[in-house]
């Protein structure tokens, strides 16, 4: 059944959907399916099915309904474009407090719409939030200014904060986890949990957890420096997470501000990311984004791009957010990914096809991992523009030749490097830790600087 005539309003112009302010716009890559209908017809379907309409006309349908149907205002068959504007009133509220969810905007924008036999991919690019509706999402309580503070430093430009993540990830009984935070906690900042470290019976959370938090007391005594933990408290169940995060903030007591909650954001989805959120509104929500590639990645064609995943998470809270490496580390990525660290820090952002003004909502913080080292970290600094943002290398730091402790000192010096413009290997004379790590990860210093060797008198 053909739905344009009702789905489809081409004369729209999208700056007076933007200033009436009355609509979410989403922008997708779409493809029909060949021997299904022309593209307008397409489209008009996949707006259908996205909010008001079925395969048949229904003796339900009437004059107040037809006025909430999504609508396709925007196609261009040669870029595969469709962008269709939903009315906000289509989104479900909260019963007891009215506010917005992330559940009902994927249910609608990212729903039946991706099964949908007469698509053959269909992938959300970008959308944008209008004013009144962007307010009645929660967006973060806190996120880094908050660890600068605990760490001593200044609220505005603070710098990276040196992180790790404890390797293997997998497979440590709770004393040597715990002593591998002390080790790396001699130099560094701050350590998080691996996602899929909980309550393992190798390692039951409570044992860990005690005894994490006495290695954060030992390591700010014997360093005279504040030290930063984020805990996993994923979990299926609301109070399984309530449940961890009570535990975790008794056991670290009085260090319990210097405590992030890890959430698996993709995988325990929305809920989850809420449920920390609301619960514990003064701790830095740690969204990671573990399974996220099954729709992201530039090889899937549905669902929806890593740019969309992190706008999200902004809008339902997340204190910081993994955001890849932008091509300088082994996660997928390009150089040019740094807008979506741009729309998560910035009040004002432009993202592919729309612009977005976050009228005031906190910044979300990109967290930096997956192949970083302190080689790779001024090339990535260069192409991002700053260094305010929380860095986690897992071999970056424990893969260094002398321990956790020098690859943590590594990993500061060179930012301190790149914050002074000093070139690396000649920062690195000065600074045996640094000097080290170029033999640590020889690859990526003979790819990066040629002319280490010499410099710093290392035979080949």
């Amino acid at each position: 059944m053909d739905q344009s005539n009702r789905y489809t309003n081409l004369s729209l112009k999208e700056e007076d959907l933007i200033a009436g302010g009355k609509h979410v716009l989403c922008a997708y890559i779409m493809k029909p399916k060949a021997g299904y209908g022309g593209y307008l017809e397409i489209a008009a379907h996949f707006a259908a099915e996205s909010s008001t309409g079925t395969n048949v006309e229904v003796s339900t349908t009437d004059d107040f309904t037809r006025g909430v149907d999504a609508l396709v205002y925007e196609v261009d068959e040669t870029k595969e474009l469709m962008k269709i504007a939903y009315p906000t009133d289509l989104f479900d509220r909260n019963i007891i407090d009215g506010r917005a969810m992330i559940a009902s905007f994927l249910t609608l924008a990212i729903g039946n719409n991706q099964g949908m036999g007469d698509v053959e991919y269909a992938k959300m690019h970008d959308f944008y939030v209008p004013p009144a509706f962007l307010r009645l999402f929660d967006g973060p309580s806190i996120n880094i200014e908050s660890m600068w503070r605990v760490l001593g430093r200044t609220q505005e430009n603070g710098g990276m904060i040196v992180g790790t993540i404890i390797k293997p990830k997998l497979g440590l009984r709770p004393k040597p986890f715990a002593d591998a935070c002390y080790e790396f906690w001699m130099g560094g900042d701050f350590i998080k949990n691996d996602e899929p470290q909980g309550n393992q019976v190798f390692a039951p959370l409570k044992e860990t957890i005690a005894l994490v938090a006495d290695s954060m007391k030992r390591a700010q005594d014997d360093t005279g420096d504040a030290k930063l933990f984020s805990a996993n408290i994923t979990a299926d169940d609301p109070a399984e997470m309530i449940a961890r995060g009570n535990y975790i903030l008794e056991t670290f007591g009085p260090d319990a501000d210097h405590v992030a909650f890890l959430v698996d954001g993709y995988v325990a989805g929305a809920t989850a990311v809420t449920t920390a959120r609301r619960n514990f509104p003064n701790q830095f929500i740690h969204y990671h984004r573990a399974g996220h590639g099954a729709v992201t990645s530039p090889q899937s064609m549905r669902g929806y791009t890593a740019f969309v995943h992190c706008k999200m998470a902004r809008l339902s809270g997340a204190s910081g957010i993994h955001t890849g490496t932008m091509g300088y580390g082994k996660m997928e990525g390009e150089a040019d990914d740094r807008g979506i660290a741009y729309m998560l820090e910035r009040d004002s952002a432009d993202g592919p096809y729309f612009h977005q003004e976050w009228g005031g909502m906190k910044a979300t913080t990109p967290i930096i991992s997956g192949g970083m080292n302190s080689l790779r970290l001024p090339g990535f600094f260069d192409n991002l523009g700053h260094s305010n943002v929380i860095q986690t290398s897992g071999g970056g730091a424990f893969g260094h030749v002398d321990g956790g402790t020098a690859g943590a000192k590594s990993l500061r010096q060179a930012h301190d490097a790149w914050m002074k413009g000093i070139d690396l290997v000649t920062y690195a004379q000065d600074h045996q830790e640094l000097a080290r790590a170029f033999e640590s990860f020889p690859a990526d210093a003979d790819r990066l600087f040629p002319n280490w060797r010499n410099a710093l008198s290392i035979a080949a």
